[in-house]
């Protein structure tokens, strides 16, 4: 008969969740016996909004001024205070992130692209994620006011380097 405590036991043998201790309670994972190394995530999502809209965007005469421009520093700033966010995230000392926008006006969107990279001993997945997601969601406050109506969608990590699990491309 398998016990929670059995389970529990069970997915964290399995490479599963590691954030919660052998009685179930939430902890932040221990990573002291890990090596530092290069470490480098990149994360990808996409804003949808109205043509005119992103008429707006291209054109530089969003009242709150460069939405691209703020939303890039925004993204940065999010990614440098992940761990403020997420409640078991390591502060981490990042040495790089960037955030670059494509524009799609076949599709009305613009994607945010974040790459995050330290020398650690923890992944940057949740920085590169958390830059991506404040970035988009800048653009959603800077436009709100003529299209309430935009949606983030497809916010994900498409790869990851370093660490003792090498290389993964979605």
């Amino acid at each position: 008969m398998n016990t929670k405590k059995d389970e529990k036991n069970a997915v964290a043998e399995s490479g599963g969740l590691t954030h919660f201790d052998e009685a179930g309670q939430a902890h932040m994972v221990d990573v002291g016996a890990k090596n530092e190394t290069h470490r480098i995530a990149v994360a990808t999502g996409v804003i949808h909004m109205k043509p005119e809209t992103l008429a707006i965007i291209q054109s530089g005469t969003a009242k709150k001024g460069d939405v691209l421009g703020i939303a890039r520093v925004a993204a940065i700033m999010g990614a440098k205070r992940t761990s403020d966010l997420i409640p078991l995230c390591h502060p981490l000392a990042l040495t790089r992130v960037t955030v670059d926008f494509a524009i799609d006006a076949a599709r009305s969107s613009v994607t945010c692209s974040a790459r995050v990279e330290t020398i650690g001993k923890t992944g940057v997945e949740m920085e590169a994620l958390t830059a991506v997601q404040v970035g988009l969601l800048t653009i959603y406050d800077m436009c709100k006011a003529v299209d309430r109506g935009m949606v983030m969608s497809n916010i994900r990590v498409i790869e990851k380097h370093g660490g003792k699990s090498g290389e993964w491309a979605a």
